[in-house]
């Protein structure tokens, strides 16, 4: 820029920017610090690269990922029980120890995404997660699949919230949800492709002496390490330096960096003093164990979703091809409440309506025996239960500032909510069958008090955000505190 362009842009028109794009709200610019303008323009055209080429990325990883990690049910249709000899609670103890793992290495992951960049630490956690993918194909006792799954949820731990991370520090807080969306929206393809891959290798059969879900893993493999290693080298290091980016456009993400500062934190390295901010914020807490409850159906419904609808008294190729059309209308419905969400700027109003239908579904499968009612309970309950977890975590990445509290913070709270495996894993026991009861009204009850936590979370901010706007129409400058407490930053509602 010109310095007859610097002295043609108005420093508030600067600010106003900043404030328009970014989320975050200063209502009063400090008159020390530099005005760094950013074009308005040149910034929407440097982020339309990163949806090009980032966010396709993100979603084959993701999708891999949870194809990986959640085709055991489908497994457990082909005969995983019989060949290994799994009774009772057996099977629920291989999704349980996936969990253990995913809480114990979300936080190092996402930091090593800042640390390191998230081209290696993705592509590390891509090639790891893929040879344990192919080693469950050989596992022949139930120690060795424990192992196996334990691998692969250390593995695959800082794929979501690593990528939740990227998102939420590249986007403006209005926008992050239709990415941070790429989650979920994985989880629905991966689910319905899932049914429809797993139906068609099931009809192998046995080959070469390996039953068809041995083969189910084998293939699996295959398709993660060739397509996951196409998007590695697709990942950049970091936004301002995305091998995608012309000159120019990484000027421009540099100079949103810079002008971001004051929320984001000016260095690369993690600064391990915003972990006991993190560790003291009450909404991270309250809106964890929001997470964490409506998670329990979330966790239990993308698990269990085969072994429901086996319940329900259908053939067990009829099941495979059957969980498709639901998953194809939980992704339109992830879609549609992303949109709005996104284009009204309100995140808690979504999450506590999203709660009603998955309550509903699970009530009516508790409430009827009959089959066909059972399946459409799940019909009405996808309507909610994969807008709720994308929603939430946008909500929690876009309102944690700087840079290094977000990126312990977001997997913290990742972590609880995926201490409800724990819960999830265990409420399918085969010896419930074939309606679950006890697993369905745990998960339609847990769901109402969800709603209540997110309404909580939803009076937190906006309490911050009334004592905030009091101390600045009383004149106040600063109120001592720095990143998202500061009186700068405004949180999503």
């Amino acid at each position: 820029m010109t310095n007859s362009e610097m002295k043609d842009s108005k420093p508030t028109a600067a600010v106003k920017v900043a404030d328009s794009l970014d989320g975050s709200c200063p209502e009063t610019p400090s008159e020390d610090a530099p005005v760094i303008y950013v074009d308005p323009e040149k910034e929407k055209a440097a982020l339309r690269k990163f949806d090009r080429w980032l966010v396709p990325v993100a979603f084959c990883f993701l999708v891999l990922s949870s194809l990986d990690r959640n085709n055991l049910g489908n497994a457990r249709i082909f005969g995983l029980d019989e060949d290994l000899g799994l009774v009772g609670g057996m099977f629920g103890n291989l999704t349980t120890v996936v969990s253990v793992t995913l809480v114990v290495f979300e936080i190092p992951w996402v930091i090593a995404v800042k640390r390191f960049g998230a081209n290696r630490a993705l592509g590390a956690a891509l090639v790891m997660w893929s040879i344990v993918t192919l080693g469950t194909a050989f596992v022949q006792t139930y120690g060795q699949a424990i192992v196996v799954r334990l691998f692969l949820g250390a593995c695959e731990a800082g794929i979501s919230p690593g990528f939740a991370y990227l998102f939420s520090t590249i986007y403006p807080q209005k926008s992050a949800g239709k990415r941070v969306m790429m989650t979920n929206l994985a989880n629905c393809t991966s689910g319905a492709f899932g049914g429809l891959f797993a139906y068609a290798v099931q009809t192998m059969g046995t080959q070469r002496g390996l039953a068809a879900w041995r083969w189910l893993f084998i293939v699996e493999f295959c398709v993660t390490i060739v397509v996951g290693g196409i998007g590695w080298s697709i990942l950049p290091h970091s936004p301002e330096s995305a091998w995608f980016l012309s000159e120019e456009e990484k000027e421009t993400m540099r100079l949103r960096r810079q002008r971001d500062e004051a929320f984001r934190g000016g260095a690369d390295e993690f600064d391990s003093k915003w972990i006991k901010s993190a560790l003291k914020d009450p909404f991270i807490y309250v809106c964890g164990l929001a997470f964490f409850t409506s998670s329990v159906a979330i966790t239990g419904f993308g698990v269990f979703l085969p072994t429901i609808i086996a319940g329900l008294g259908y053939a067990s190729l009829k099941v495979n091809y059957m969980t498709i059309p639901v998953y194809c209308l939980g992704a339109i419905s992830l879609v549609t409440n992303c949109y709005f969400s996104d284009r009204f700027n309100r995140r808690a109003p979504f999450l506590v309506g999203c709660c009603v239908p998955v309550i509903v579904g699970y009530l009516l499968c508790v409430g009827t025996p009959n089959s066909n009612a059972g399946y459409a309970g799940m019909f009405i309950l996808v309507l909610g239960v994969y807008p709720i977890s994308t929603l939430v975590v946008a909500w929690v990445g876009t309102n944690m500032s700087p840079d290094s509290k977000r990126a312990f913070a977001l997997p913290y709270f990742y972590s609880i909510g995926n201490l409800s495996m724990l819960v999830s894993s265990q409420l399918y026991p085969s010896q419930q069958g074939p309606r679950y009861i006890t697993g369905n009204a745990t998960s339609a009850g847990l769901e109402f008090v969800a709603a209540g936590l997110y309404a909580a979370s939803w009076f937190i901010l906006r309490r911050r955000n009334q004592q905030k706007k009091k101390l600045i129409a009383e004149g106040a400058t600063s109120n001592g505190k720095e990143g998202d407490m500061s009186l700068d930053f405004m949180y999503g509602l």
